[in-house]
């Protein structure tokens, strides 16, 4: 499977940050990708405004948008793109749903992260409400499983995804920043990669503070507001025995990583946790 991850960098317009998505799907599809995974909150930053006034429901204009780049991709090139995007929905009392919109490729689904980041003097669940269950897709007869952000410090939803089928997780992120924050994510991923014996492709979004100010996007800023994650950058492609594929810096950029997906089952049979595992 080639995958693509494309660490953009998301402001506070939606109608601009679905420009991004074009140009990031255009981009893939020109490589023959098969997968596509772009950040968390690619509708609207973190911090750049009240999400209920951005969230849209799947069918709604934006996630409409996202399937007409989608298909006009899929036009140009004759391939199959399945895409993996962060969103917003509504949610019950007033909050929204953190989700991820899947789409393209024959697939239509979508999942609303079910861990919030309530955690570091930040209360993600004031404003979102959670999701109740996993998400595994097939793409190309590949199971693949959509976490986002927070999730991945819960094996247990990675281990859950491997099995209802998952060999790939796709894993959106908005990281936030502070000490040791870029290598506990790069660690988490790789953990969780060797917990499901699963490739994770984690794409996020790029570090605001790796270009210059006047090159952000309209909302975004180089300082993380309280309580809303900018991105550190530094996405990955990890193998099912946790070794690092494909890697990204911190600014916003791209990148298209061939997986043999017979390593997955190589590295079950040698390192069979799934089954191994008592608890």
């Amino acid at each position: 499977m080639r995958i693509a991850v494309d660490q953009l960098l998301s402001g506070a317009d939606p109608h601009a940050n679905l420009a991004l998505v074009r140009d990031a799907v255009a981009r893939a599809a020109g490589t023959g990708a098969r997968l596509l995974v772009l950040p968390e909150a690619t509708m609207r930053a973190f911090g750049a405004g009240p999400l209920a006034q951005a969230a849209e429901p799947l069918d709604g204009p934006w996630a409409a948008g996202v399937r007409r780049a989608v298909a006009q991709a899929e036009q140009g090139s004759g391939g199959a793109l399945t895409v993996v995007v962060g969103m917003f929905t509504p949610g019950a009392d007033g909050r929204v749903r953190n989700t991820a919109l899947v789409t393209g490729g024959g697939v239509e689904a979508s999942y609303d992260k079910v861990h919030l980041f309530d955690a570091f003097s930040s209360r993600e669940s004031a404003t979102v409400e959670p999701g109740s269950s996993p998400l595994v897709v097939d793409v190309d007869g590949v199971g693949v499983g959509v976490a986002t952000c927070y999730d991945v410090r819960f094996p247990g939803l990675f281990t859950a995804m491997a099995d209802a089928g998952a060999r790939v997780v796709a894993l959106p992120t908005s990281w936030g920043s502070g000490p040791g924050k870029a290598e506990q994510l790069k660690v988490l991923v790789r953990a969780r990669a060797l917990d499901a014996t699963c490739v994770v492709a984690m794409c996020d979004q790029g570090d605001p503070g790796s270009i210059d100010a006047d090159a952000l996007p309209a909302g975004a800023t180089r300082r993380e507001r309280a309580g809303a994650p900018t991105g550190v950058g530094g996405s990955l492609v990890v193998s099912a025995l946790g070794e690092v594929l494909g890697e990204l810096g911190g600014p916003p950029s791209s990148m298209t990583v061939d997986v043999d997906l017979e390593t997955v089952t190589a590295a079950r049979a040698a390192l069979p946790v799934l089954l191994n595992r008592r608890f």
